[in-house]
């Protein structure tokens, strides 16, 4: 047996089974566009009896995790899980650092701006500034999207090792949103070469249609990439002109200012 089999074995004899069926309630809503989910359905996709998720539910319902409608009957996330994330977000020294570095990018550009980070094969916003401007793009706090397609996962993947990279390939894959998505492996691995030299990335319209969006790396202390930021706006305010001489130079000393917050660049003494 491989020592990798056998270490996850081992981890599997320390899980408490109902902790984990607990979370993975959460991780049904967390990857559902519904806002209520039926206990019928829940129990579908978590191949579990009725019986079953109807005690997780109520367990995490006395918690105040989950809130049942009492219109419907359905079940949905509960104020404490937005607490916890509140909680979680005030502790991460990355978006306190960054957040008014944000806010004066937001300004700058007049469009929205955001921090992201790397999760198991995706990007999460962390944190985000809006513009003031009526016609504006908003990604939640909290929400994930594709690496490979997104100028926050491009500027985050591309600095990592080749090796690194194809593993990422070969467990994320390259999946199509629209006629930009780059979806061969070859041709991805040299677009990351270019932004790995260039030192920011573009998003042309390749994760969402009529979207372009700007990223560049932040680094830490240890001279790795720990996030991403970007700017995202509609295509008609997005010009390749304004892109480059505008956009990229702001996006780029945003993220090189958070990352000497961080301490990237200071010599050890």
């Amino acid at each position: 047996m491989k020592k990798s089999e056998t270490k996850k074995r081992d981890i599997y004899d320390y899980l408490i089974r109902s902790v984990v069926r607990a979370l993975d309630v959460f991780n049904v809503f967390i990857l559902s566009n519904e806002k209520e989910l039926g206990v019928t359905t829940l129990s579908y996709r978590l191949k579990l009896p009725k019986n079953n998720v109807f005690r997780l539910l109520t367990t995490l319902s006395y918690q105040g995790y989950i809130e049942q409608n009492p219109v419907t009957g359905n079940y949905r996330l509960g104020l404490r899980c937005l607490e916890l994330g509140q909680a979680y977000l005030r502790r991460m020294g990355l978006v306190s650092q960054a957040h008014d570095v944000l806010d004066r990018l937001a300004t700058k550009t007049m469009e929205t701006a955001y921090l992201s980070v790397c999760d198991r094969g995706e990007v999460v916003y962390v944190d985000m500034m809006e513009t003031c401007r009526p016609v504006r793009i908003v990604p939640m706090i909290g929400r994930r999207a594709s690496l490979f397609c997104t100028s926050a996962g491009k500027v985050q993947v591309a600095y990592k090792s080749p090796e690194e990279i194809r593993k990422l390939l070969k467990e994320v894959g390259l999946k199509r949103y629209t006629q930009n998505t780059i979806v061969s492996e070859s041709e991805m691995l040299k677009h990351l070469e270019m932004v790995r030299k260039q030192g920011y990335a573009i998003d042309n319209e390749e994760y969402e249609e009529d979207v372009k969006c700007v990223g560049a790396p932040v680094w830490d202390y240890t001279e790795n990439v720990v996030a991403g930021v970007c700017i995202s706006g509609p295509v008609n305010r997005m010009s390749n002109d304004r892109i480059e001489k505008e956009l990229v130079p702001l996006v780029k000393n945003a993220a090189m200012e958070i990352s000497r917050r961080l301490g990237y660049g200071v010599e050890s003494s």
